[in-house]
């Protein structure tokens, strides 16, 4: 499979859509501590606040998560987790051409339904056009573990090959979860200082990043 990825340039971002996933809240896991920091270099952040999150609703949820990205630019950035990734795709995959984001990072992220949670399988049921999306995106990066009893890692690999994104392993993070021991993300945070430059370039198969030893 060849994808036709325009490039687009490489902005740093000046605003930042974070979104959480199933049973979690904003104070929950490593997202305060990913607000906090990138707050402190002046970007404005938002930890959309999704309903519900226990009986989580596709509907009302890409409703909140529509709302808070507005209308994005090369300049914008989503980190979604889990099923808070689906969500931001089909978000994505929703807006009005012609538009740009700078940044996509899916943490867990996945499509499909999940074998450890049978009851999302309404929620997952329809799938989104991940290729397309690719194409508007600058930088691109699936984020997963070695150690994901909830997501296979087939699955997020798979998502990665999709989008044509940087796939990135956190060796022993689990399921990215406080409980897991994962309350920061600094790889996240240096992509988006740094800039993963070479993502704006198409590949048909993922390039894979330096496995990190820290969470």
């Amino acid at each position: 499979m060849k994808s036709t990825t325009r490039s687009i340039p490489v902005h740093s971002p000046r605003r930042v859509i974070i979104v959480h996933g199933y049973r979690a809240c904003p104070d929950d896991h490593w997202f305060p501590w990913l607000r906090d920091t990138l707050s402190a270099d002046g970007v404005d952040v938002n930890v959309v606040t999704l309903p519900t999150p226990e009986e989580p609703d596709a509907a009302e949820w890409h409703s909140a998560v529509a709302e808070a990205l507005g209308a994005p630019d090369a300049s914008t950035w989503v980190v979604a987790h889990s099923l808070g990734a689906i969500t931001a795709l089909r978000v994505l995959a929703s807006l009005s051409q012609p538009w740009t984001l700078g940044g996509l990072v899916l943490v867990s992220g996945f499509t499909g339904a999940l074998a450890a949670i049978p009851e999302l399988d309404a929620y997952l049921a329809d799938d989104v056009d991940a290729e397309a999306i690719g194409q508007h995106i600058s930088v691109r990066v699936v984020m997963r573990s070695d150690a994901d009893s909830l997501v296979p890692p087939a699955a997020s690999d798979a998502l990665a090959l999709r989008l044509g994104a940087e796939l990135h392993i956190e060796p022993g993070a689990g399921h990215f979860l406080a409980a897991d021991g994962v309350t920061t993300l600094r790889p996240v945070v240096d992509w988006m200082r740094a800039g993963v430059a070479s993502a704006a370039t198409a590949s048909s198969r993922p390039r894979r990043l330096r496995e990190s030893t820290h969470c």
